[in-house]
């Protein structure tokens, strides 16, 4: 089994797609890692993600606006032998995504994105009232950099 890295935009798309959430990861105010799982929205290559206005995360956000999110999906157990623990591992696609966030403040943007958001989960149209919208912190992230890869792929699914 191998590992591919695939750079298609529709294949990149796809594996995000088909995601529940994703795993937002940043440095804190104290210099440490911290990662938490997200619902996310994504449209035309930038994500979108809603979290309180305050807490952790966003402490950190505000003092370095540096973000990694990662998306895995397809996750299976496979082995090349039953009874050779070096020939197991897992088959999964997974994105991970760079870049940089920015608090999205107008009310009408902020809406926009919370679509995006739902359009991930539901295909339902969503009215947000006004207080619901100013009490919710928008992350629109910018991507820098993103990468795609498949784990567990057999040796011959691709030709090269």
């Amino acid at each position: 089994m191998k590992t591919f890295t695939h750079n298609d935009a529709a294949f990149i798309e796809e594996v995000i797609s088909q995601c529940d959430i994703c795993f937002a990861a940043v440095v804190d105010e104290n210099g440490l890692p911290y990662s938490v799982p997200m619902n996310f929205g994504y449209q035309e290559g930038v994500f979108y993600l809603h979290s309180a206005p305050e807490g952790r995360i966003v402490r950190a956000l505000e003092n370095n606006n540096h973000i990694c999110l990662t998306f895995n999906v397809g996750q299976d157990l496979a082995f090349q032998h039953p009874k050779v623990a070096c020939s197991y591992r897992m088959k999964a696609k997974s994105v991970v995504a760079e870049g940089k966030v920015t608090f999205v403040e107008e009310m009408d943007a902020k809406r926009l994105a919370l679509d995006y958001i739902m359009k991930q989960y539901s295909d339902k149209h969503f009215e947000y009232s006004d207080p619901a919208v100013k009490n919710v912190k928008i992350w629109q992230i910018d991507v820098d950099n993103i990468a795609c890869k498949e784990f567990g792929a057999p040796h011959d699914a691709y030709k090269k």
